[in-house]
C-alpha cells in the first residue's frame, strides 16, 4: 500500500510543480510522513524532505525548460532572488538536521489553500502594472528580492518546502510578473535550490540513499513525468485557463495537506471522518461516470435532451449511494451541503469557457449551476426531514429514485413521442404516463427490496407516483427539482 502513496505523492508534486511552481515537498512530505509507516521514525521527516528535494531537481528542470522554450522566464527580475535563495539553502538544510525532525509548517499549507482560492476567484493574473519581460528591477524591487530571497532560501533548506509557493507570491504580487513567467522563473531557481538542498541532506544523512534508494528513484521518475506533462499543458492554453486549473489544483492540494497535517485532531471527530468517507465514495462513483459521459457527449450524436437526462441520472444516483453508504444521516446531509457550496463557484467560473455550452445543455444562462445547487440542497433537506425527523432513510431514497427515474422517463418518452399536450409548458400525456409508470415500478421494487410487504410497497409507490406526477405537471420547470421529490416524500412518510 505504501507504494501507491508514493505514486500519489509524486503525481501531486509533479502537477503542482508544472502548473504553479509548487515545491514537491509541499505535497510529498506530509503524505510520506502521515500515510507511510516507513517514514515514521526519528529521521523520517528528514528523509521524506530529502526525497522530495531530489524529485524537485528534475521536475523543476524539465518544467523550467518547457517554460523557457515559450519565453516564460525572466531572470533579469529574478536574479537577486536566485542568488539569495541559493546562498541560504544549504544553511537551512544544516540547521534542519541539528534541530531534528523538521515537520511541514502549517503556514505553507494554509498559503497553498489561500493561493488556490485566489486563482479560482481571479484566474486572470494580467494587471495594468505587470512588468515587461526583461525590465530592470528598481530599488524597491531589489530590497524585496533580497529580503524574501534570504527567508525563502533558509525555509527551503530547513523544511524543504514553501520556496516555489512563496516565490510565486513574490513574483506576481510584488514584482509584477505574469503567472506563466512567475512559474517559469521560480522553477528555474528551484532547480538549483533543490539540487543544493538535496545534496546537503544526503551528505549530512547518507542513510537516505542507502535505505530509500528505490523510493527515491520512483518518486523522481513519476514527479518528473507529471511536471513535464503539466508544464506543457500550461504553456499551450490561455492564461485564464492556467489560472483556473492552478487554482483548482492548489485548493485541493492545500485542503488535502491540511487534513493530513491535522489528522491527529480531525480523526477524533466522527462527523468529519464520516463526511470525508462519504465524499470519497461519491468521487469514486463520479469519476467513472465522467469518463463514460465525456466520450458520449463529444464523440457521438446522442440528442441533447438524452445527454441531459444522463447527467440527471448520475446526479440522483449519487444521492442513493451517499445516503445508503453513509455511516450517519448527518454526514450524508453535510456532504450534500459541501458539494452544493463547492460546485456553484466552480461552475460560475467555468461557464464563460467555450466548451461549457457544448458539454452542458442549458435551457437558459446559468441554469445548470442554479439547478445543481438547488438539487444538492434539496438532497440535504430530504435527508434532514426523512432521517432526522422521521428516522426513515428508505423513504428518502425511494422518493429520490422515483423522482429521478420518473423525470428522466417523462423526457425520454414525452419529447420524441409526445403528441397530446397537457396544461401549459409543453408537457404531454405520453410523458406524464411514462413518469407515472416508471416512478411506480422503481418505487415499489425498491420498497419491497428494503423489507416492506408487497401490498404496502405497491400502494405506497402508486399513491406517491400519482402525487409526484401531478406535482411535475403543475410546477414551473426550474422548480420541479424541489417540488416533485418533496411531494413524493410527503406521501411516503405518511404511508410507511
Amino acid at each position: 500500500m505504501e507504494w501507491i502513496w508514493y505514486v500519489v505523492a509524486s503525481l501531486g508534486a509533479g502537477i503542482g510543480t508544472g502548473l504553479a511552481g509548487l515545491s514537491a515537498a509541499t505535497v510529498m512530505v506530509p503524505i510520506l510522513i502521515v500515510l507511510c509507516p516507513s517514514f515514521s521514525g526519528e529521521t523520517g521527516a528528514y528523509q521524506a524532505t530529502a526525497i522530495a528535494l531530489a524529485s524537485d531537481i528534475l521536475g523543476s528542470a524539465v518544467t523550467a525548460y518547457t517554460y523557457a522554450k515559450h519565453k516564460n522566464i525572466d531572470l533579469r527580475r529574478g536574479w537577486i532572488m536566485l542568488v539569495c535563495i541559493i546562498a541560504m539553502c544549504a544553511v537551512g538544510s544544516w540547521v534542519a538536521f541539528i534541530v531534528g525532525n523538521a515537520v511541514l509548517g502549517s503556514f505553507t499549507l494554509f498559503l497553498t489553500l489561500f493561493i488556490g482560492i485566489r486563482f479560482l476567484i481571479k484566474p486572470d493574473t494580467t494587471r495594468r502594472d505587470t512588468a515587461l519581460k526583461g525590465e530592470k528591477l528598481d530599488i524597491k524591487g531589489a530590497v524585496i528580492s533580497v529580503f524574501f530571497g534570504l527567508t525563502i532560501g533558509f525555509g527551503t533548506g530547513f523544511v524543504g518546502t514553501g520556496g516555489g509557493m512563496m516565490m510565486l507570491v513574490v513574483f506576481t504580487a510584488f514584482l509584477g510578473m505574469e503567472l506563466k513567467t512567475a512559474v517559469g522563473t521560480s522553477t528555474f531557481i528551484m532547480t538549483f535550490t533543490a539540487l543544493i538542498a538535496s545534496i546537503s541532506h544526503v551528505l549530512i544523512h547518507p542513510a537516505i540513499v542507502l535505505e530509500k534508494w528505490d523510493v527515491m528513484l520512483l518518486c523522481i521518475s513519476v514527479a518528473t513525468t507529471a511536471s513535464l506533462a503539466s508544464a506543457r499543458f500550461a504553456n499551450h492554453v490561455k492564461s485564464r485557463t492556467v489560472g483556473l486549473v492552478t487554482g483548482a489544483v492548489l485548493t485541493l492540494l492545500g485542503a488535502a495537506m491540511l487534513i493530513l497535517n491535522f489528522w491527529g485532531v480531525l480523526s477524533g471527530i466522527p462527523l468529519f471522518v464520516d463526511t470525508l468517507l462519504c465524499l470519497g465514495r461519491l468521487v469514486a462513483y463520479i469519476i467513472p461516470c465522467v469518463l463514460i459521459l465525456l466520450p458520449i457527449r463529444f464523440l457521438t450524436k446522442v440528442p441533447s435532451f438524452v445527454f441531459r437526462k444522463l447527467l440527471h441520472m448520475v446526479a440522483f444516483t449519487c444521492f442513493v449511494i451517499m445516503l445508503l453508504g453513509a455511516n450517519s444521516w448527518q454526514s450524508a446531509a453535510l456532504t450534500s451541503i459541501v458539494i452544493a457550496l463547492a460546485i456553484y463557484p466552480i461552475l460560475a467560473l467555468l461557464e464563460n469557457e467555450s466548451w461549457y455550452e457544448r458539454l452542458f445543455v442549458q435551457k437558459s444562462k446559468g441554469e445548470i449551476k442554479r439547478s445543481l445547487i438547488m438539487l444538492f440542497f434539496m438532497f440535504a433537506a430530504v435527508i434532514f426531514v426523512a432521517c432526522g425527523g422521521f428516522g426513515n432513510p428508505y423513504a428518502a431514497a425511494a422518493a429520490i429514485l422515483m423522482w429521478g427515474v420518473g423525470d428522466a422517463s417523462a423526457a425520454l418518452v414525452g419529447i420524441p413521442f409526445g403528441r397530446h399536450k397537457l396544461l401549459r409548458g409543453g408537457k404531454t400525456a405520453e410523458g406524464s404516463c411514462a413518469m407515472l409508470c416508471a416512478a411506480f415500478l422503481v418505487g415499489s421494487a425498491f420498497l419491497f427490496w428494503r423489507g416492506y410487504d408487497f401490498p404496502t410497497s405497491l400502494i405506497s409507490a402508486l399513491l406517491a407516483a400519482l402525487v409526484g406526477t401531478a406535482a411535475e405537471l403543475l410546477s414551473p420547470s426550474e422548480w420541479d427539482t424541489v417540488t416533485v421529490p418533496a411531494a413524493i416524500l410527503a406521501i411516503l412518510l405518511i404511508l410507511l
